[in-house]
């Protein structure tokens, strides 16, 4: 199957404009929805190589509406663990094949679930007191791994920041400075590793007007739409990948 036919585009154009709507108002957790919907008709290193510079787009997009909202001092020891992290996640990509790819993108997008979800039944309590900064180096070094190799470093980085007690904006925008960084560490050894190709970057100029336009959506929803109602969809969008990826990979 080629980049170019349908099938692909029907999946790939809301898939972006809903990471765009997740990055740009809900916190970048869920934007890695995309990429579990896109790996179902493409190869997982495809899936990634067509997404990264999609969300980098959406990134440079929403700095601006959130500049200097952020909390520097929580965000900076977790960029600061995403290099590490970043790292571990390219020697895995060395030697791990398609399919374990698919096994984890849909594990993680399972456990994403399964997290969120835990937390608002309140098995999982938020903690009383925040964390050091040593808390949010580890936060990184989670969160740069999970995002290179499935771009789904939101939990780790979710806990972390919202442990320090911080609103809303100011949680969104510190999410949008630490996936800005995380991002382009990614985008070096992606080049590398050959996960770039000339059919991924002709996707992304196609796919770069949804991206845009999830961007917009999103930071006019933040103020807007409850969480609750987006993060129900995302729910079920990453349950259905998740266990598709997950039974593709075994069989």
């Amino acid at each position: 199957m080629t980049l170019f036919d349908a099938t692909f585009f029907s999946l790939a154009v809301p898939a972006v404009v809903f990471a765009g709507i997740s990055k740009g108002g809900f916190g970048s957790g869920a934007a890695f929805a995309a990429t579990p919907i896109l790996a179902l008709v493409v190869e997982p290193a495809v899936a990634l190589g067509v997404m990264l510079p999609l969300l980098m787009l959406v990134d440079v997009a929403t700095l601006r509406p959130f500049w200097g909202r952020w909390d520097w001092a929580a965000s900076r020891p977790v960029i600061l663990g995403g290099v590490p992290g970043v790292a571990l996640g390219a020697a895995l990509y060395t030697v791990a094949p398609a399919d374990f790819f698919r096994f984890l993108i849909g594990v993680l997008a399972l456990g994403f679930v399964g997290f969120q979800l835990a937390a608002q039944v309140r098995l999982l309590r938020p903690r009383g007191q925040p964390f050091p900064p040593a808390g949010g180096v580890l936060a990184g070094v989670v969160a740069g791994f999970a995002s290179f190799v499935s771009h789904a470093g939101g939990p780790p980085v979710a806990v972390y920041l919202l442990a320090q007690g911080m609103g809303k904006t100011t949680y969104q925008a510190s999410t949008v400075l630490i996936f800005w960084a995380i991002n382009l560490m990614k985008a070096l050894p992606y080049g590398i590793l050959g996960v770039f190709t000339w059919e991924t970057l002709v996707a992304d100029v196609l796919l770069a007007p949804a991206a845009l336009l999830g961007a917009w959506l999103g930071v006019r929803a933040h103020w807007l739409v409850p969480d609750h109602i987006f993060f129900a969809l995302t729910y079920v969008l990453l349950s259905l990948s998740g266990g598709k990826l997950i039974w593709d990979a075994l069989t």
